[in-house]
């Protein structure tokens, strides 16, 4: 499983390489300047007339035999090969050669021309194939009719989508479900659409097939729609298509996404015969909603039944090891795909594994996966760069954004994403603005995770005016950039005009979510306003978001700093499965009133009732016996925290107990700490 061989290019070469990011020119905006310099090439028509030349066979057949001794059947399979490669430019040559020679083509060229452009989602050609149907006569084709207001659809065109399917004469099952899987293919949030057109079939009486289900319970998985989904599946039970296995692979995602696991459960429960696809379904269901063990349990329970994962499942299951630290269950899957040999070639699969190592904590295996793939692309390298961050070494994962430049991989938004919070990490303005610039240039705006962390780094950097312009030049704010223009000001040191926002956040669309309220209570245990926590929390538990375990934990932590003891106890007993965090937020809170005793004990509780403490958790249960003289206590935690539980120490942790130690006169064992600080780094 590992690599023998280095790979050619290690980190210290690429290291020498000029790092555009740390240039006055800026890189990131002069990707595509080369590209838009050179001449675009002329169209076949542009060509005869400004060059008065007859048609070359060769540009629009470089390896095939001349096109006048061809019968149309040879040059409808030469379109139809460049559609299935999505090269669009090279069929439309062909096709205004063939127009102008007066050649017909058939309806089946045309359908597989129409399904290229929805898989590249490419408007323009689409629009162009339109018109070159239009020339054939096959404008009334029932058929291609079906096809292109699915292309219309599938490109967001919806306007152009409905004027075809008003233009049918004879509007079928077919027709619909193509305005319906259309709308759904498109996304952009169109659930009314999808909505409207299927009432509209069932109040024409139109009938309903597998695939009309097929598309609508899509439609309201993505937008949650419980109530909808319920009466889709009673009257898919009335049209007798329950068995089907595609409609409960879909009744099983959809509950998933509405949060009813146990209807879910059962709709699988009841089906007898399982393939590989109902157990992805469950799989991804329950890593959907965080059920990272159940979601394991599954994979099992699959395997025992003898079926074995496919590329689709292992996909699936990488990121949930990854969650829950299981590296040795990780190596297992590596090995199933290395035996495997088809999966081991899949990027998707290498860039799962990368991910699941980098979150494992280990890095190298990571890196050693990373860098002995045959082939890598921008999904590859941003799971490489979000790797590095997650463990700290924010500078590999900023330089990563210039290698994979290097090797002619361009970032993506999702790579954009990935390095701003780096940029702000570091204070990095300068690179930030670059990113920013090359963001705007490549037209990724507005997507919200580009603007939400633009926002944090400029606030982060100083510059809280650039943070507010951009949250003011939103058109449509969600959820998130509410929070994180409250996360700027808090950021800045603005703690009032972050309540500000709040205030003007609860009278708008918008509703404060989990998040939210949770910055919130942050905001309120800083300023010690006990009356404005108490308003939160009440919005807390009118919500249900009290079992949120990083909600409880910061409710229990604002009655801790406003010096309400017996408040904080009552909120922590009343969470009904406790973790970590609100542990770790009840040990604090006793810790900060100055209840040392009651504070380790409390500690010492969770680890007997089987609770894992994390590295916050022993930050704040070392502090505390900093804070209460108790040396030797402090030597124990550290050693059951790097021994039993295998934690490293980090800075803050050696700090502590070498400085206890000095303070009560144990200098040899503060120079052993200090030597044990200094080979761990």
């Amino acid at each position: 499983m590992e690599c023998t061989k280095s790979h050619s290019l290690s980190f210290s070469l690429h290291s020498s390489a000029p790092n555009p990011l740390f240039l006055k020119t800026n890189q990131f905006s002069r990707i595509k300047a080369s590209a838009r310099s050179r001449p675009k090439p002329s169209t076949f028509r542009q060509r005869i007339n400004q060059q008065q030349k007859p048609f070359f066979e060769k540009n629009a057949f470089p390896s095939s035999l001349p096109l006048h001794t061809k019968n149309p059947h040879a040059i409808y399979k030469d379109i139809q090969a460049f559609a299935r490669q999505n090269k669009l430019k090279e069929a439309l040559v062909i096709l205004d050669y063939v127009d102008q020679q007066g050649i017909p083509v058939n309806a089946t060229t045309f359908s597989s021309l129409l399904a290229a452009c929805v898989r590249s989602k490419s408007l323009s050609y689409g629009r162009q194939i339109h018109a070159h149907i239009r020339t054939n006569g096959l404008q009334n084709n029932e058929f291609l009719r079906t096809k292109l207001a699915h292309m219309y659809t599938s490109c967001g065109s919806i306007e152009d989508a409905q004027r075809v399917f008003d233009e049918c004469t004879s509007k079928n099952v077919y027709s619909w479900n193509a305005l319906l899987r259309g709308t759904v293919i498109s996304g952009k949030k169109r659930y009314l659409d999808v909505l409207s057109t299927y009432s509209e079939m069932r109040s024409l009486s139109v009938k309903l097939n597998v695939y009309t289900f097929s598309n609508v319970l899509k439609s309201f998985a993505g937008a949650s729609a419980f109530r909808q989904g319920l009466k889709a599946h009673a009257l898919l039970i009335k049209n007798g298509f329950i068995n089907s296995s595609m409609l409960r692979t879909g009744l099983i995602d959809m509950y998933f996404k509405c949060g009813k696991i146990k209807l879910a459960c059962r709709v699988f429960e009841e089906i007898p015969e399982r393939d590989i696809v109902l157990w992805g379904a469950m799989i991804a269901g329950f890593a959907h909603n965080r059920m990272q063990r159940e979601a394991l349990d599954y994979v099992r329970w699959m395997i025992s039944e003898g079926t074995y994962p496919n590329s689709v499942v292992l996909s699936t299951i990488l990121p949930v090891i990854g969650e829950v630290w299981l590296r040795k269950l990780g190596q297992e899957v590596h090995a199933y795909v290395v035996k495997t040999k088809n999966y081991s070639n899949q990027l998707v699969i290498q860039s799962g594994l990368v991910d699941m190592y980098c979150k494992c904590g280990d890095m190298d295996s990571g890196r050693r996966v990373f860098y002995c793939s045959r082939e890598r692309n921008a999904i590859s390298w941003t799971a490489l760069m979000s790797g590095y961050v997650s463990n700290g070494r924010l500078d590999q994962a900023l330089r990563s954004v210039v290698w994979m430049q290097q090797e002619g991989f361009k970032p993506d938004v999702v790579t954009v994403a990935t390095v701003l919070p780096v940029c702000a990490e570091l204070r990095a303005l300068n690179h930030g603005k670059e990113i920013h610039a090359y963001a705007v240039k490549n037209c990724f705006f507005p997507n919200i995770s580009i603007v939400t962390s633009l926002m944090i780094l400029y606030s982060k950097c100083g510059v809280l005016d650039y943070s507010r312009k951009l949250f003011n030049g939103l058109e449509a704010r969600n959820v998130i950039s509410w929070t994180a223009m409250i996360e700027s000001y808090v950021e800045s040191g603005c703690i009032h005009e972050a309540i500000g926002v709040f205030r003007s956040m609860q009278l708008s669309k918008h509703r404060p979510d989990s998040v939210a309220m949770a910055r919130m209570l942050k905001v309120c245990s800083t300023l010690r306003a006990v009356n404005f926590g108490k308003e939160i929390h009440g919005q807390v538990l009118k919500k249900d978001f009290e079992s949120i375990p990083f909600v409880a934990a910061e409710i229990i932590k604002l009655y801790g700093s406003c010096g309400s003891i017996s408040s904080a106890k009552l909120v922590f007993d009343a969470v009904r499965v406790k973790g970590s965090m609100t542990w770790t937020a009840i040990i604090e809170a006793y810790g900060c009133n100055d209840h040392f005793e009651d504070a380790i004990s409390l500690f010492h509780q969770m680890l007997s009732d089987g609770f894992t403490p994390n590295h916050f958790t022993f930050n704040v249960v070392l502090s505390i016996c900093s804070k209460a003289g108790l040396v030797d206590e402090v030597c124990q935690i550290f050693s059951v925290m790097t021994r039993k539980y295998k934690l490293k120490a980090s800075e803050e942790h050696y700090c502590i107990v070498i400085e206890l130690l000095n303070v009560f006169g144990r200098f040899e064992e503060a120079e052993r700490f200090m030597q044990m600080r200094s080979l761990s780094s």
